[in-house]
């Protein structure tokens, strides 16, 4: 399947997340030369860069490591805490400069976006679950200048990425954003786990904001786990830790509908699969990925190198 696949315009891929790699550098998880050695093992062409620092950032020695394993990056993550006004979106900006200047080099041109959460590692609050209107606004006002300022001063695409214990996760608060930001230069990074672990609806997202949707991050939730968590109040990271998020095709949203629908967009996309399990047993994420990989075969999805440049 891997050689014609169903639908050539969705590109497969993984990235460190799937490897437990939460952090620039963290001894709970791999060396980057294991990861790209693996990521190569696993059958996969396309790889994320990362948190930033994890993965070498001289573009030099970037590309020399990805074409010895023969593959192809696809962009970078940026943290932002727009909500918290002008000098939040500076910082930003020299952030998603940096990023650009490691990514840029070797083609690719898609900048995934997260907002800053307001859990912590052992799900305690750090601020207040919900944003007040003028934080909205902060938010709103201040994606559509980083998006401009993306598109206009690097030719690259700004994708925002809703979040777990963030901000923007439920569907009013998807929609709030989508609605309240400009829809020329910010993006979608559609999230499947994600949009579902916060009870939003991925099909609906994708009707109703079909032209926002610039990037996919492919991930599954438990639901009955999802459910524990609600009762009990847990955060995000010790959901992770108990598993929530799965390998596909054990958990939700239903894969095969959803890829048909992305496909219907009739435009490249690349899907990356992120399984969040930060940390984990070194030997575990490579037999996943592999599983993985020849799942979405099945469905018609394949790794394939070169980038998409919409």
């Amino acid at each position: 399947m891997d050689g014609s696949p169903e639908y050539p315009q969705l590109r497969l891929g993984t990235a460190p997340d799937s490897w437990g790699v939460w952090f620039p550098d963290d001894p709970q998880q791999v060396p980057w030369p294991r990861y790209l050695d693996e990521v190569h093992d696993a059958g996969y062409s396309l790889t994320e860069l990362g948190p930033f620092g994890y993965l070498p950032t001289d573009p030099g020695r970037l590309r020399e490591e990805l074409d010895a394993r023969g593959l192809t990056l696809t962009g970078g993550t940026v943290f932002v805490a727009l909500h918290k006004g002008r000098e939040a979106l500076e910082q930003a900006k020299i952030d998603c400069a940096a990023e650009l200047a490691t990514i840029a080099p070797l083609g690719a041109r898609h900048l995934v976006i997260l907002p800053e959460g307001y859990t912590d590692l052992d799900g305690n609050l750090t601020a207040s679950p919900a944003l007040t209107d003028d934080e909205w606004e902060a938010l709103t006002g201040g994606m559509s200048e980083l998006g401009r300022y993306v598109a206009g001063e690097h030719d690259a695409v700004l994708t925002f990425h809703t979040h777990a214990d963030s901000h923007v996760g439920t569907q009013q608060e998807i929609e709030r954003f989508l609605d309240g930001t400009d829809p020329a230069t910010v993006h979608l990074c559609l999230d499947t786990g994600h949009v579902a672990y916060c009870g939003a609806d991925n099909m609906k997202l994708i009707r109703d904001y079909a032209e926002r949707i610039a990037y996919v991050h492919l991930k599954q939730v438990d639901t009955a786990l999802r459910a524990r968590v609600r009762e009990e109040k847990l955060g995000f990271a010790p959901a992770v830790r108990l598993g929530v998020m799965v390998e596909p095709p054990l958990g939700e949203p239903d894969m095969p509908p959803l890829l048909a629908a992305l496909a219907g967009l009739d435009r490249e996309l690349y899907c990356i699969v992120e399984q969040d399990m930060y940390p984990c047993e070194p030997e575990r994420p490579l037999p996943i990925a592999r599983r993985t990989r020849e799942y979405y075969a099945t469905c018609g999805v394949a790794t394939r190198k070169g980038v998409v440049r919409a």
